[in-house]
């Protein structure tokens, strides 16, 4: 895998994140605090009590980066008319046997329902499946995270079932949805696939 990978489609863009972008990124999240702290990842108890601690932006673009230059991940930052309006992370790619990844992703409320998160969810799902050759992309997500479920289900990907306690978020460990897409499911890709279901 190379890094940086840049993907472009029907106005999104999908670029890496980069240190520079720690202004516009701060003021989306400022603003959008309420919409996104439900869903957000924290730190359990015993992580805290090991010194454990959540990285400035500066650390977690470092951090990524590093990652994705060893096949690990793909930090992207998602830009709509050059405005930085959200992220979709690829991560724990692994190869051998699973040939597997996850998908994290979340984007500014004043862009969400215009079908910008599915294409570019779509674009990233197409590039794991396409140029990586991977099997199986995971997107886990709260029951009561209807937003971020819709892009799951807009997408057709394959309603998995429970997972108890799989993440902590918002200062529990919750239950979340597994959704999955498998190669070979998207014979045409997954963003074609969303293009033909909304008429485009």
């Amino acid at each position: 895998m190379t890094w940086p990978v840049t993907l472009t489609a029907d106005g999104v863009t999908l670029r890496p994140l980069r240190i520079r972008d720690a202004r516009s990124w701060r003021e989306v999240r400022r603003r959008n605090h309420e919409w996104l702290q439900p869903w957000e990842a924290t730190l359990p108890p015993e992580g805290l009590t090991d010194g454990e601690q959540i990285p400035s932006f500066g650390a977690m673009v470092r951090v990524l980066r590093t990652d994705a230059r060893e096949g690990r991940s793909l930090p992207w930052a998602i830009e709509f008319d050059r405005h930085l309006i959200g992220q979709v992370t690829v991560g724990g790619i692994t190869r051998g046997s699973m040939r597997g990844a996850h998908i994290g992703y979340w984007i500014d409320q004043d862009y969400a329902g215009r079908g910008l998160m599915p294409t570019a969810v779509a674009m990233s799902l197409d590039y794991c499946l396409d140029n990586l050759r991977l099997h199986r992309i995971e997107v886990n997500i709260r029951p009561e995270n209807f937003p971020s479920r819709r892009v799951a289900e807009k997408l057709g990907l394959r309603l998995e079932g429970e997972r108890p306690g799989y993440l902590h978020i918002a200062g529990q460990w919750r239950d979340h949805l597994t959704y999955v897409a498998f190669a070979g499911d998207f014979p045409h890709g997954v963003l074609e696939a969303y293009r033909v279901s909304r008429g485009g």
